[in-house]
């Protein structure tokens, strides 16, 4: 677990933690530390991973959440050696669905998730990205979904990244598996901006900082209802968005921030 005094501590055993928790002023960073393996999600990395998300989920000290990496790739997909070495049926559909649970976890997460991406985010790793609810990344970052130059199409980072861009744009990733730079991941709305290196890091503390001097409430409650409406149709979403926002409105911090706006002043938000 997490020291709030800000350390980085280990989120597994193992001599070289393969996963890194760092908390600082109500931001959780999550850094995924196999460099060497470009940190591809192997099922060890995976369950570090959860693990903390599960752990965040009950922790109202933390805000905001950001997923980083070491080393020169952000995340280069699954561990496609470990794949190999444990083939069969039963393990390969435990690997898809431990991904697939730790995905939706991302997205059901009280806490807005950031993802930091300072090089590739391929196959799984780009699954990552398109999961996270804001992206932002290096210029020198690359994005793609290259499983069928292996002949094995990346359908499940697929379901992430068709909902984060167009149609065309998922497609063409998909059937071609080339790469596409910063600046188009940009354009197409994977990411929601490409920065120079040195300005990455603030660029996404400066996005936490303003997302923790919102209503947390408002933040829980909002998030939730952008998942769920997306999934129903345009009657239906109205219909569950006019629940929302009547629940929201007898909160407490929906009365403090009408009252603040009001009168000129900044709003206190109650503290969870």
């Amino acid at each position: 677990m997490a020291d709030t005094a800000g350390k980085t501590t280990r989120a597994t055993a193992s001599p070289e933690p393969i996963l890194l928790r760092h908390d600082r002023d109500g931001v959780a960073y999550l850094t995924l530390n196999r460099p060497r393996q470009y940190n591809a999600l192997s099922t060890g990395l995976m369950s570090a991973l959860q693990q903390e998300l599960d752990a965040i989920r009950e922790d109202r000290s933390v805000k905001v959440v950001v997923i980083g990496a070491a080393g020169r790739g952000f995340c280069a997909g699954h561990d496609l050696k470990e794949l190999r070495a444990n083939g069969g049926r039963q393990f390969f559909e435990e690997v898809f669905d431990q991904c697939s649970k730790l995905m939706l976890s991302i997205v059901h997460l009280p806490q807005p998730v950031i993802a930091k991406v300072q090089g590739i985010a391929t196959a799984a790793g780009c699954q990552l990205v398109a999961s996270c609810d804001l992206a932002y990344a290096s210029e020198q970052a690359e994005f793609g979904t290259p499983g069928v130059n292996i002949g094995l199409f990346c359908s499940t980072p697929m379901v992430a990244v068709s909902r984060a861009v167009s149609r065309k744009q998922a497609m063409e990733m998909l059937l071609g598996g080339e790469t596409i730079p910063a600046s188009q991941a940009e354009a197409a709305g994977l990411i929601n901006k490409a920065l120079p290196a040195d300005k990455l890091d603030a660029a996404v503390e400066e996005k936490a900082r303003k997302i923790i001097s919102k209503s947390p409430v408002a933040l829980r409650i909002g998030k939730e209802a952008f998942y769920r409406q997306g999934e129903m149709s345009l009657e239906d979403a109205y219909r569950y968005a006019s629940e929302v926002m009547t629940r929201n409105m007898l909160a407490r911090d929906a009365e403090e921030g009408i009252d603040a706006f009001i009168e000129k002043r900044n709003p206190v938000w109650e503290k969870e």
